[in-house]
C-alpha cells in the first residue's frame, strides 16, 4: 500500500493513461522466452501478465520466417520447460511443428498474452519501489493508451526483435529491382528463373541461397568475412550435441580442432569455393562473441556444384546491376538482405544498469538473467532455446521465493488508492 501511495504522489502520475495494478510480474514478449517464463512462473503459483505487441505468440517464427524453415538443432533441446515435443514429432521439427508446439504450451500453462500492446516504455519509479509500463495499442479498433504497474519486469523481446538493415550505396536509390529482408522471404517459388543477391552467410543467408537454388532460380550469396560451416550432423549424431558431450571432458580448444577434422572430412576445404573459416574455433567463436557456426542442412553441395555462387563484399548498386569489390559487374533481378536481427530493448526500456546499449545483458551467462530493482531478462544468453528455458526456470524460483514471502503484504496493495482509479489484473 506505501508504494502505491508514493506511486500517487510522483510528478507524473496525473497522466490520462488507464493504470492497471499487476498483481505479479509482467512479461514483455510472448515469443518462446516469454511463455516459458510465464508456464515456471505458473507452476510456482505466481500470477503475471504477458504483453505483446503483435495479434499472435511467437510472430517472430509466425511471420518473419522463410517456409522451408526447420528447427536446427535437436528437439530435446529445443523443448521448453515442463511439456516435451510430442513423441512422433521429427528430430529437427518443421516450423508448423514448432508454432503448433508454442499453441498447445501456451493453451497447457492458461498464458493468455494482451496482444496489440505496443511498450513505449519502462522505467523503475524509485519512490515507489514500482516498475511502470506505458503501452499502446496496435490494434484497427482501438487506440487506447495503457500503464501497467508492477513490482517485477521481465524483458522477453529476445535477441530479434528488429530487423538489421545495412545502408549500401545504391541500394534504395538506383537499384530498380526487388529488395526484401530475409524475413520477408517465404519461398523462392517466385523467383525461378530470376538472378538473386543474398547478402549475408549465416544461418539465415544459407538457407535461403539453398531454397533459391532449388526452385531454379540463380542465387549468389555475398561473403564477406570468415565463417564456420559444420555439418548439423556427425554420423548420425548432431553435431551441437557431440561438441556438448565433447565440452564435458576435453578442453575448448581441442574440442574445436576435432570439430575442424570432422568438418574437413565431411565437408571438405571450403576455401577454394570463397569461404575461410575464422582464426578462433567455433565454439570458442560462439562463447565469446555469441556467433553461431553455420550448420550445412545441403547448401554446401549447391555451392561445389555451382548453382550457388560465392562472391566477395559489394561496392554498390546500379540501375539492374551490383558492382563488387573485386570489379565483378553482376545482373540481378532482385535482393535478399539476410543481414540478422537486434534486440530493440535501448528503445524502450529506461534503464541502464542491466542492458548495455546493444540490447544485450551486461553480464555474461549463466549470470546474464537478474538485474536490479526486480528486473529480469530472458532470452538474451546467445544459447537458443536451451539458454532461454535456463533462463525462465531461474527467474519464475527468484521471483516465486519472494512471492510465497510477501502474498499477504502484496494483496493489500490492490485496494484502490486515492484519486486515481487503477484496475487490479493478474
Amino acid at each position: 500500500m506505501d508504494n502505491m501511495f508514493r506511486l500517487m504522489g510522483s510528478e507524473d502520475f496525473s497522466d490520462r493513461r488507464r493504470c492497471i495494478w499487476v498483481n505479479g510480474p509482467v512479461i514483455i514478449g510472448a515469443g518462446p522466452s516469454g511463455l516459458a517464463t510465464a508456464a515456471c512462473l505458473r507452476d510456482e503459483g505466481v500470477p503475471f501478465v504477458v504483453l505483446e505487441r503483435a495479434e499472435c505468440i511467437a510472430s517472430l517464427w509466425q511471420k518473419r520466417t522463410y517456409d522451408r524453415l526447420k528447427l536446427h538443432l535437436p528437439k530435446k533441446v529445443c523443448q521448453l520447460p515442463k511439456m516435451p515435443f510430442p513423441e512422433d514429432y521429427p528430430e529437427y521439427p518443421t516450423k508448423r511443428q514448432f508454432i503448433d508446439y508454442l499453441e498447445s504450451y501456451a493453451t497447457r500453462f492458461n498464458i493468455n498474452p494482451q496482444f496489440n500492446e505496443c511498450v513505449q516504455s519502462a522505467r523503475f519509479d524509485k519512490t515507489s519501489g514500482l516498475w511502470r509500463i506505458k503501452t499502446s495499442s496496435s490494434s484497427a479498433t482501438s487506440g487506447s493508451e495503457m500503464e501497467y504497474i508492477c513490482r517485477w519486469l521481465v524483458v522477453a523481446t529476445g535477441e530479434n526483435a528488429e530487423r538489421v538493415v545495412p545502408e549500401i550505396d545504391g541500394l534504395t536509390t538506383e537499384f530498380n529491382g526487388e529488395v526484401i529482408h530475409s524475413c520477408e522471404y517465404k519461398s523462392g517459388e517466385k523467383y525461378r528463373g530470376k538472378r538473386v543477391l543474398v547478402v549475408g552467410c549465416g544461418n539465415s543467408g544459407m538457407e535461403v541461397s539453398l531454397d533459391l537454388a532449388n526452385h531454379n532460380a540463380n542465387p549468389s550469396m555475398v561473403v564477406r568475412s570468415s565463417v564456420h560451416v559444420l555439418p548439423r550432423e556427425i554420423l548420425g549424431k548432431s553435431s551441437f550435441e557431440i561438441s556438448m558431450m565433447l565440452m564435458k571432458w576435453l578442453p575448448l580448444w581441442l574440442v574445436d580442432k576435432l570439430l575442424l577434422i570432422l568438418a574437413w572430412l565431411i565437408l571438405g576445404n571450403l576455401t577454394k569455393y570463397g569461404l575461410k573459416r575464422p582464426k578462433m574455433g567455433p565454439m570458442e567463436l560462439k562463447v565469446v562473441t555469441g556467433k553461431t557456426p553455420v550448420l550445412d542442412i545441403g547448401a554446401m553441395e549447391k555451392i561445389r556444384s555451382g548453382q550457388v555462387d560465392i562472391v566477395p563484399g559489394i561496392k554498390r548498386f546500379s540501375r539492374n546491376h551490383v558492382e563488387l569489390v573485386d570489379g565483378q559487374i553482376l545482373d540481378l533481378d532482385a535482393v535478399v538482405l539476410a543481414t540478422g536481427y537486434r534486440s530493440n530493448v535501448p528503445s524502450w526500456l529506461q534503464e541502464s544498469d542491466m542492458f548495455s546499449k546493444n540490447g544485450f545483458p551486461k553480464s555474461p551467462f549463466p549470470n546474464a538473467w537478474k538485474g536490479k530493482s526486480g528486473l529480469y531478462a530472458a532470452g538474451f544468453t546467445r544459447k537458443g532455446l536451451a539458454g532461454a528455458s535456463a533462463d525462465a526456470v531461474n527467474i519464475a524460483k527468484d521471483i516465486g521465493n519472494v512471492w510465497r514471502e510477501e502474498t499477504k503484504r502484496v494483496q493489500k496493495i490492490r485496494t484502490r488508492v486515492g484519486h486515481r482509479r487503477c484496475i487490479s489484473i493478474a
